[in-house]
């Protein structure tokens, strides 16, 4: 099965809320109304949504299904390049590019339970397979088997992993792995973080200090911040990101568990809120299934 068949698999439940409930040949008003509600539903946002339909009256097209598309994507892409975009009249394509990380560090941050160790293991593979050599930091000390967990992943991959005992400093932690990173040469360091709530200060707070210790370590990094976020959150997850972002200045974000929500349209107040990229996007537990993510096949996927 093809990356597009198994995103518009995942998608379904998403799909069925928004595409089955509009009547797409009938009164354009009609559809337009119908659109509306369904858009609400599935999380893309009242402002966006209003957005949307405005854009999609003043298009003028009779193909309301692809005029959609076009204001959909465009509402995925931050602020500066959808309105460099607009000014060069737009059309979404589905060419997907490699997503390459800005410097040589990329932590990953996030709350419990979204998956974020072995979307780090995912991203591992995904980078070699692109050519690149790459390291993982096993910075979840709080956690018991956060370390083991990626160790095991590193073993399986034949991906070298910086461990510490559990319970030691995460941010001494992460300034020997970024040490370790330039010493060897390598291309690519992930850093692992502990789970934890965003709305905890202290947490928060040491997080900031994980991300100086890196910049100590290797001046310039991390490049990148990448926040791994479930999808079946909802607008609870913009909630999250928002905090991220305050804290550690998030570069990123990657979408998990995409397949199990009817709410995949929260990708939407996510990169108009923020002006942060999505990055990757997850639809199942197969390495493959994390994919870099690409408006124009996202949408695609989501309205057929």
């Amino acid at each position: 099965m093809s990356w597009l068949q198994r995103l518009r698999e995942g998608l379904t439940k998403t799909r069925e809320n928004i595409s089955k409930a509009i009547p797409w040949g009938g009164n354009p008003e009609e559809v337009l109304e119908e659109l509306e509600y369904a858009l609400i539903a599935a999380d893309v946002g009242v402002e966006a949504t209003q957005e949307i339909l405005e854009e999609v009256r003043a298009s003028g097209k009779r193909d309301l299904r692809e005029a959609v598309k076009e204001a959909l994507v465009l509402q995925l892409e931050p602020d500066a390049r959808r309105a460099k975009l607009r000014k060069l009249g737009f059309k979404p394509d589905a060419k997907k590019a490699t997503v390459e990380p800005a410097g040589k560090v990329v932590l990953m941050v996030g709350v419990n339970g979204v998956g974020k160790t072995t979307t780090i293991a995912k991203l591992g593979q995904y980078y070699r397979s692109k050519g690149k050599s790459v390291m993982f930091c096993a910075g979840d000390t709080f956690r018991a088997a956060g370390g083991a967990q990626l160790g095991l992943w590193g073993e399986r991959l034949g991906i070298p992993v910086i461990q510490g005992e559990e319970g030691s400093d995460p941010a001494a932690l992460a300034f020997d792995a970024a040490s370790a990173r330039k010493a060897r040469g390598v291309d690519l360091l992930m850093v692992d973080t502990a789970g934890r709530l965003h709305t905890k200060h202290n947490l928060m707070e040491e997080l900031a200090k994980v991300k100086r210790s890196i910049a100590k370590a290797d001046p310039g990094e991390p490049g990148e911040v990448w926040l791994v976020l479930d999808a079946v959150t909802g607008q609870n997850g913009l909630e999250q990101a928002k905090r991220f972002n305050e804290t550690a200045g998030l570069t990123g974000v990657i979408v998990t568990k995409l397949d199990g929500t009817a709410k995949g349209g929260v990708l939407v107040p996510i990169v108009r809120e923020l002006g942060v990229p999505i990055k990757f996007i997850g639809v199942g537990e197969k390495a493959d299934d994390l994919q870099p993510f690409d408006a124009g096949e996202f949408v695609e996927a989501l309205l057929g």
